[in-house]
């Protein structure tokens, strides 16, 4: 099969192309940027197909009337084929080579061994080492296919790295990504679609690659179309970006030995946002520290707890302020605003309903009694009173020889 891949490609001033019936087919690559290196770290290798008239034709309608398997497996392999001789031939030393291959045949290729082992022959032998080489599969074949896991295995024996297309939709699993352990996990385009207004899906977005990092898997997030969406893509930490605001696919790669202008550009945009998140955060917390510290001393004195927390409780957005003991249990009735909290919702009462609750978990009392009489303050968490997003200041302090800690919630969804 070999041979009759070499009879259907050829050079032509310098890159090489490829024929399959009536079309000609060529390579084009597209920059795989890293957020740290600020530079291309790799490529993704598209296939580009023309009639005989020299018309781009897109490849999905060129290659839907694949007769049979057989076909379907000659074609992969004479893309990728294509693929590493107009790669190889631009001598970049450092780069990842991302593949696309068809589900079916990379189970089917992968548990072919003898295949398997003329194909990484081949491609020791034009120069390019298996340890870059990136397959991209797409996630969903996992659910479909029980002979993925062993076709994985056996890939990954050659020195190859694994990419996990378009996760986020469809039959998506962490589950599956525990036990596959791919290298990389390219998260699907429309996760970032519904990050570029919202709020909530951005911080989603953000818990989602922190999920995969435990997982053992860098991040790509492709689709990326502007500096916005190339800040979404930052404050979410993934760590590989792809799309037209870094480069459109083109036949050469790019000869970028330093800095890219381009993620320099972000890089001054995110330095520039998170000193203005953090004035505005610091601006936004000022008065609800300043109110719940004041309250400290009339609480020592006696007095009840709403009466010393009514500066905070005045505050636009604040929810509520409670007492812990040492052991994070609730003492005493919570105080609320006078008009009561912001759109209670009767669907979450039960969680209303505190009795003996315990909250020595939260961060806002493990930190408060690890550093009694400081103000801490919690990141944006969902608070279980109406689910809803807060921020919860709190601070230790001793009342006749007990620990207690007092805590104020305020709504984050309103800041």
């Amino acid at each position: 099969m070999l041979q009759a891949l070499y009879g259907a490609i050829s050079e032509e001033r310098g890159r090489w192309v490829a024929r399959h019936g009536v079309y000609r087919l060529s390579s084009a690559f597209q920059p795989i940027y890293s957020f740290p290196h600020r530079r291309p770290v790799g490529y993704e290798a598209l296939i580009r197909v023309e009639d005989d008239r020299g018309r781009p034709i897109a490849p999905v309608a060129a290659f839907e009337g694949v007769g049979d398997f057989d076909e379907q497996v000659w074609l992969d392999r004479l893309c990728r084929l294509l693929h590493v001789h107009n790669f190889v031939s631009q001598r970049q030393p450092d780069c990842w080579l991302f593949l696309n291959i068809h589900p079916a045949v990379f189970v089917h290729a992968a548990l072919q061994v003898r295949m398997l082992a003329r194909a990484v022959e081949a491609v020791h032998q034009l120069g390019l080492p298996t340890h870059r080489l990136v397959f991209e599969v797409t996630e969903d074949v996992m659910a479909r296919d029980e002979a993925f896991e062993g076709a994985v295995e056996a890939a990954r024996a050659t020195g190859c790295l694994l990419a996990l297309d378009d996760f986020g939709v469809g039959h998506s699993n962490f589950d599956r990504i525990w036990r596959i352990r791919p290298e990389i996990v390219k998260l699907d385009r429309s996760l970032l679609l519904r990050s570029r207004g919202s709020r909530r899906m951005a911080r989603v977005l953000a818990q989602m690659v922190a999920l995969l990092h435990e997982c053992g898997s860098m991040v790509l997030l492709e689709g990326i179309e502007s500096v916005e969406d190339a800040r979404l893509a930052m404050d979410a930490d993934v760590d590989l970006v792809q799309g037209f605001a870094f480069g459109h696919p083109a036949p050469s790669l790019r000869d970028e030995r330093g800095v890219s202008p381009e993620l320099e550009g972000v890089w001054s945009l995110f330095n520039e946002r998170q000193a203005q998140l953090r004035r505005d955060y610091q601006d936004r917390l000022l008065p609800f520290r300043t109110a719940l510290a004041l309250a400290l001393q009339p609480l020592t004195q006696g007095r009840p707890l709403v009466e010393a927390c009514s500066a905070f409780l005045r505050l636009d957005g604040a929810q509520m302020c409670f007492l812990l003991d040492e052991d994070g249990r609730e003492v005493g009735p919570r105080a609320v605003p006078a008009e009561g909290p912001a759109d209670t919702d009767p669907r979450f009462l039960p969680m209303e309903r505190a009795g003996d609750a315990r909250w020595a978990r939260r961060p806002y009392f493990r930190r408060a009694i690890e550093t009694v009489g400081e103000l801490q303050v919690t990141r944006p968490y969902l608070s279980l009173h109406g689910a809803r997003m807060c921020v919860t200041v709190s601070v230790a302090y001793w009342q006749d020889g007990r620990l207690r800690v007092l805590c104020g919630d305020l709504d984050w969804d309103e800041a």
